[in-house]
């Protein structure tokens, strides 16, 4: 089965929202801690910061948010954030603090592989990755590989990028580990066409516009790129 997972900026109506992608099939949720300059996102998931960051959701506050969220939820719970969040909390006291609110990992967008290897993560890698770089992110990443479907930030496309197919056999020829695809994927086609290349499909930017809409447009729309992944995998005939 291929996998969903869904991101969510942290803010006070995050749980029930995140009750409501797992209830429309969401197998992992990513939450955004907000950053000031989050240089990897585009402008929805920046401006879902910027709002974040307004209603007091600082790093204690995200945390409690994590907790919240586990509290409702049995899916794996990955928070993604930069590395000045971490470097002014602390990278051990962070780490140590989102395992015991419930995360499962964490992602931190720009800390390279080789960088800080003592702190547990998801890596990504993009079309740009030299092929030492991939290697280094795959032996050390947490789990799964996040592959970057194009070069830029986050934010949804007209069409999934062609790179995609040659990120993913790079992957595959150094890792066995599963694969997730993400950025730049918001409709349901797209999301089928991630999950005939990769392992998992990641949707960002056009969840979070979702669930702006409340919960149960987000539990519909989750439950459209649910169907539409599911329907990649060829029916087991008896």
């Amino acid at each position: 089965m291929k996998s969903l997972a869904v991101y969510l900026m942290s803010g006070p109506e995050t749980p029930v929202l995140a009750e409501a992608a797992v209830e429309g099939g969401a197998d992992l949720v990513e939450l955004g801690f907000p950053f000031s300059d989050p240089l990897a996102d585009g402008p929805v998931i920046r401006r879902a910061a910027e709002r974040a960051l307004a209603e007091g959701m600082r790093t204690g506050a995200c945390l409690e948010c994590l907790a919240a969220v586990r509290e409702r939820v049995d899916v794996p719970l990955v928070p993604m954030t930069y590395a000045s969040l971490l470097e002014a909390y602390g990278y051990e006291r962070f780490a140590a603090d989102a395992e015991a609110a419930g995360a499962t990992s964490l992602i931190v967008a720009d800390l390279p592989a080789g960088e800080r290897p003592d702190l547990r993560r998801v890596h990504l890698v993009a079309p740009t990755s030299t092929d030492e770089r991939l290697q280094l992110a795959a032996e050390e990443t947490d789990g799964w590989l996040y592959l970057v479907t194009l070069t830029g930030t986050t934010g949804a496309r007209d069409d999934l990028s062609p790179a995609l197919a040659g990120l993913v056999a790079r992957a595959r020829a150094v890792t066995e580990l599963p694969l997730y695809a993400g950025f730049g994927i918001a409709t349901p086609e797209q999301a089928a066409a991630a999950a005939e290349l990769a392992d998992g499909v990641v949707v960002g930017s056009r969840a979070v516009e979702v669930a702006e809409q409340g919960p149960e447009a987000l539990r519909a729309y989750v439950r459209s790129l649910r169907a539409a992944i599911d329907s990649t995998i060829p029916a087991i005939i008896e």
